[in-house]
């Protein structure tokens, strides 16, 4: 089984989806099914894309009924083309009527993410730019998303607030500057953790090298801009961007030589890639 699935958070969001779905019954399948009936769906594919999710969409069937099974022909990462029989769903036919919808919600959405998150990957690839995602998620949808991300072929920037330092212009504020923020969070993190300062303008660029951050977010710079903190940063810290960073528009850092380009489009603006659950039929 997929990692994700092996989440002690996954089954727990599943069964929130199934319940926020069903509260009680699913009136309208069983006034057609009041008895338990053994069948088939198949799963088609209606647009090409990055197939991510099949085991969450297979666990959401399995948390309905035991006995269902999933058989895939494409893995999470796989190439999916319209027309494609992706896979053939087999068990209760109530589960597979009542699971349908909260299934295909999270294969759509997990395979539109990566779809979308490899098309801004290949862009940058043959550069030494690397892609990451954003804390932009979809509330408690983010260990689906994320995963979705990597599948796409970027990496994950912050999992949670628990997972890293990023001083970001509000934190900034509070502690009254970029110096006295690198020096409180050295003083409260532990040595292994490594801090990032967020910073608008050369001048923080410069404090932000003074107070020794280890990787400094370039923030809605221009690519002019970016192009001068590289050069002043000179390798001594890690250098991000990020800033309305999209399909469109990340052609236009790919020259600039920072480490790394955050994107929360990658999470917050992917269209679903859009598939169905078709041809169901009792079996034997």
């Amino acid at each position: 089984m997929n990692p994700v699935t092996q989440s002690l958070q996954a089954d727990r969001l599943l069964l929130q989806a199934l319940q926020e779905d069903i509260p009680v019954e699913d009136v309208t399948t069983n006034a057609v099914l009041p008895e338990a009936t053994r069948g088939q769906a198949d799963l088609l594919c209606k647009q090409d894309g990055i197939l991510a999710g099949m085991d969450v969409f297979r666990r959401v069937f399995e948390l309905l009924d035991a006995s269902a099974q999933v058989t895939a022909f494409f893995a999470d990462g796989d190439s999916v083309h319209k027309g494609d029989r992706l896979a053939v769903v087999c068990g209760d036919l109530r589960a597979i009527l009542s699971g349908e919808r909260t299934a295909l919600n999270y294969l759509q959405r997990m395979s539109g993410i990566a779809t979308y998150t490899r098309a801004v990957a290949d862009l940058l690839r043959g550069s030494r730019t690397r892609l990451l995602d954003t804390r932009k998620t979809t509330p408690n949808m983010r260990l689906f998303e994320k995963y979705a991300v990597r599948v796409g072929g970027a990496c994950s920037h912050r999992v949670n607030l628990s997972d890293g330092v990023l001083l970001k212009d509000n934190h900034i504020s509070a502690a009254g500057g970029v110096r006295q923020a690198v020096q409180r969070a050295r003083a409260y993190a532990p040595f292994v953790r490594k801090i990032e300062v967020e910073v608008e303008n050369l001048e923080m660029v410069r404090q932000a090298l003074e107070a020794g951050a280890d990787i400094i977010m370039l923030d809605n710079m221009t690519p002019t801009e970016m192009r001068e903190a590289v050069r002043l940063i000179h390798g001594r810290a890690l250098t991000e961007c990020s800033g309305n960073i999209t399909k469109e528009t990340v052609g236009q850092i790919l020259d600039i030589g920072v480490d790394y380009v955050s994107s929360g489009a990658l999470t917050h603006s992917a269209p679903i890639l859009d598939l169905s659950l078709k041809n169901l039929h009792e079996t034997a």
